[in-house]
């Protein structure tokens, strides 16, 4: 153990045991070099979410901020830069998130040491520069002491992953001790909702921070108090179904039923060992679940079990070497208390837990931070994820004027460009009646394209059709005789332009005046295919009655005076039943 790690076990030693005479809670977790940096970004792209509508930010412009950030809050005078843009709200929106994640930084524990530490205790252990280069975490440095790695091939393809994966691995596993801690961990439950997989991506947190927002509340106690409410509230007090949160029971149920299994077995087990041992040991399980022994994260999720056991025993062994009589005592009567003075069983596996965290905390930074910035969190379990910036920020709501590809849009405006065939309508039974207009040719005729039309187009000729009807009534008889004949000018039906329709125009009718014949309405209907219906409306219209008017009645036919005429009538060619004639002539008198 070199020196700079003494003193930051010495600052950490010294607040954790003092630090119930600055707090309000005893469960104030830490914040290492790491979570400081991913704090200020999510605090850099919330102040440009207000000022300028975008949650996002560059990392240049990160890492610029954080140096300055840096050397401000250790009161080092940072000459040589200026202060950034807006900045004021930046370090006011950062101050706010440590508040109400309940959590501090390693500069704050620092600036406390002074104010906590006894007369046994050295007076600085370590500077204000000091400070400053292990958060900074030179650059040149990292360069030296890198070591050079092999290209990847089929055979250590999986070995050079393991590093990261087994870092990403090890923060899940941290940030399910500090939910366990401290459940206002916002960014500890960021990291452990979705991992295992449990269905709650991008969409889900989104919901449950803006649920957390309306309620000001942490996430943590919104999932609580979702979850119970459906559980044990009943009808008036469940949720309703128009809650966002309700399109994402299942995923928060499991998630809730699995910390609440962990939280019972560190309320049941009372050697602290045995106890971290089994909560590490479900976290392992849980990760490495439906997961081959090949597979990195299972091998990460091993050795990363492996490494914290031994932690813990080793913190267990300190912590049983101590005096009696020293460091936190395991009954204290106060408000802020562990379990808040409820329940002793679980305090000092929770006292070895915020040990286990603070040592965390001290470990030297991530050299990579592009890498540690944009590290996918969500990798784990199984599906393209996004870092924790993409995370926080809101997904955007399709509002429909969205770009769209290149090629979709040429061709939609092909698709305006290129004239559309007018398709036949229905016509109605008085169809006979219209007249049908002549149709523009680029509506009828179909083109690719604009440069495609004919220059030059020759209309076909008109057939020259005369229609002559004569029409006779007889009065005397029960049928009418029509007399229908089409003259065609032979010098127009002898040949058929190419293009014209062979059935002609659609309103026409094609009868057969050949020879001044009558054509019968059957025989009529049969070669013309026209219905009676329409026979008769072209009556109407050879006679100039209108065809919406109900028809004319017959005048009665007059029954011819005597004479052999009478046995052609009706009344005469019909057959009497016997007895029909007297009980007809009888109802006549």
């Amino acid at each position: 153990m070199n020196t700079m790690d003494a003193s930051l076990r010495t600052l950490a030693r010294v607040f954790r045991r003092e630090s119930h005479r600055v707090l309000d809670s005893e469960r104030t977790t830490i914040q290492g070099a790491d979570g400081m940096l991913m704090v200020l970004q999510l605090a850099m792209a919330e102040v440009n979410k207000k000022e300028y509508g975008d949650f996002g930010v560059a990392l240049s412009e990160a890492l610029a901020v954080w140096k300055y950030f840096l050397l401000e809050k250790l009161q080092l005078s940072p000459n040589d830069i200026s202060p950034p843009q807006s900045y004021d709200l930046i370090r006011k929106e950062y101050d706010c998130f440590l508040k109400r994640t309940n959590t501090l930084d390693l500069i704050d524990v620092f600036v406390m040491f002074k104010e906590l530490r006894m007369n046994e205790e050295p007076e600085e252990p370590m500077t204000a520069l000091q400070m400053f280069q292990f958060l900074i975490s030179d650059v040149k440095l990292s360069e030296k002491e890198s070591v050079l790695v092999c290209p990847a091939t089929p055979s250590n393809k999986a070995d050079i992953l393991t590093p990261q994966i087994k870092r990403v691995v090890r923060r899940v596993f941290c940030s399910y001790l500090a939910l366990f801690v401290n459940s206002k961990n916002d960014l500890a439950l960021a990291y452990t909702l979705d991992n295992p997989s449990r269905s709650l991506g991008h969409m889900a947190f989104t919901d449950l921070r803006h649920a957390a927002r309306n309620s000001s509340s942490s996430l943590f106690l919104t999932v609580t108090s979702f979850i119970r409410a459906i559980q044990l509230g009943g009808k008036g007090y469940a949720p309703p179904e128009s809650h966002p949160l309700r399109r994402h029971v299942k995923g928060l149920s499991e998630f809730l039923s699995f910390v609440d299994q962990c939280q019972e077995i560190l309320g049941e087990t009372p050697s602290p060992r045995e106890a971290g041992f089994k909560v590490v040991s479900s976290i392992r399980a849980a990760l490495a679940k439906g997961r081959s022994n090949g597979d990195p994260v299972y091998r990460a999720a091993d050795d990363t079990a492996r490494e914290l056991k031994e932690q813990i025993g080793q913190i267990c062994t300190a912590q049983a070497q101590l005096p009696v009589g020293t460091g936190i005592s395991p009954a204290r009567p106060r408000a802020y208390a562990i379990n808040h003075s409820t329940a002793y069983g679980g305090r000092e596996t929770v006292k070895v837990l915020m040990t286990l965290l603070d040592e965390e905390a001290l470990a030297p930074p991530c050299r990579n931070k592009a890498e540690l910035l944009s590290e996918d969190h969500a990798a784990l379990n199984g599906s393209a994820g996004a870092c924790l910036l993409a995370l926080y920020k809101s997904p955007e709501a399709p509002t429909g004027s969205s770009p769209k590809p290149l090629r979709n849009r040429i061709c939609s405006q092909q698709e305006n460009v290129k004239s559309k065939v007018i398709r036949p309508t229905i016509r109605s039974q008085f169809a006979c009646t219209y007249k049908d207009a002549d149709l523009p040719l680029n509506r009828v005729l179909d083109f690719p394209s604009t440069s495609q039309l004919p220059t030059c187009v020759h209309p076909a000729p008109k057939q020259n059709i005369t229609v002559s009807a004569s029409v006779d009534y007889k009065f005397g008889s029960t049928e009418m005789d029509n007399r229908l004949a089409v003259h065609v000018d032979p010098e127009t039906t002898n040949s058929s332009p190419e293009g014209q329709s062979a059935l002609g125009k659609h309103s026409g009718n094609s009868w057969n005046g050949a020879g001044g014949k009558r054509t019968q309405p059957a025989q009529l209907q049969k070669a013309t295919g026209t219905s009676k219906r329409k026979l008769a409306n072209r009556e109407c219209v050879e006679l100039g009655r209108d065809e919406n008017q109900p028809p004319q009645k017959r005048p009665p036919a007059k029954a011819p005076i005597g004479g052999p005429e009478k046995k052609n009538s009706k009344a005469a060619s019909r057959k009497l039943l016997a007895g029909q004639g007297k009980l007809t002539s009888f109802f006549r008198l």
